[in-house]
């Protein structure tokens, strides 16, 4: 296992680095995966009127999977104290939902797409930040690949990520779809209109 700790707009100490790699590595040890890369990246964010300024992200790539927890707090050691359970709880979750369940008479991990196509479907291929100071503008662009997934491992996908939708490429018609997280905690799914041409 290969723990990368990286700062953005702040200086990594080696007391700093040390605390990530003990509070990270003890985290993963409840599931031993290999291979495993983690990233984590600290950061502070310069609005004075923001009372968690002090943010961690943790990033793991294994098993065609991509297991992700961003924890903000009032200085970074809390901030990668809650990151680190976060991401414990987050591989216990993938030890339910991917090792452990049954998936259509075989383990989930056997049914998911290759691991290539699931780094890529999730891979973010590059990342620009916009430094603006309106509010309604994008500040944020993600570019990402899309491949072939099919509804049940769209949504495993949205569950390790974490995020509040995951765009991919439905594997039986080839058309991008959409889920995302509902209020209530259930997912909806947006899919394109297909109209047949009329001659």
């Amino acid at each position: 296992m290969e723990i990368t700790v990286t700062g953005r707009k702040m200086t990594i100490s080696d007391e700093l680095r040390s605390y990530v790699e003990e509070k990270i590595g003890n985290s993963l040890k409840v599931f031993s995966i290999t291979p495993m890369n983690v990233e984590v990246v600290l950061r502070k964010e310069k609005n004075p009127a923001n009372p968690r300024p002090a943010v961690a992200e943790v990033t793991l790539f294994t098993k065609g999977h991509i297991i992700r927890s961003e924890e903000a707090e009032e200085d970074i050691y809390a901030a990668i104290d809650v990151a680190a359970a976060k991401t414990e709880r987050q591989l216990r979750k993938y030890k339910t939902k991917v090792i452990d369940r049954r998936y259509g008479g075989k383990k989930l991990g056997e049914a998911l797409v290759a691991e290539e196509h699931a780094e890529k479907a999730t891979r973010e291929i590059d990342e620009h930040l916009v430094h603006l100071e309106e509010d309604g503008v994008v500040v944020r662009v993600k570019e990402i690949d899309l491949v072939a997934l099919s509804e049940k491992e769209a949504l495993l996908q949205i569950d390790l990520l974490g995020h509040d939708f995951f765009v991919y490429n439905d594997d039986e018609t080839g058309l991008v779809n959409v889920i995302y997280r509902r209020r209530d905690g259930s997912y909806g799914l947006l899919k394109p209109l297909i109209e047949t041409p009329t001659y």
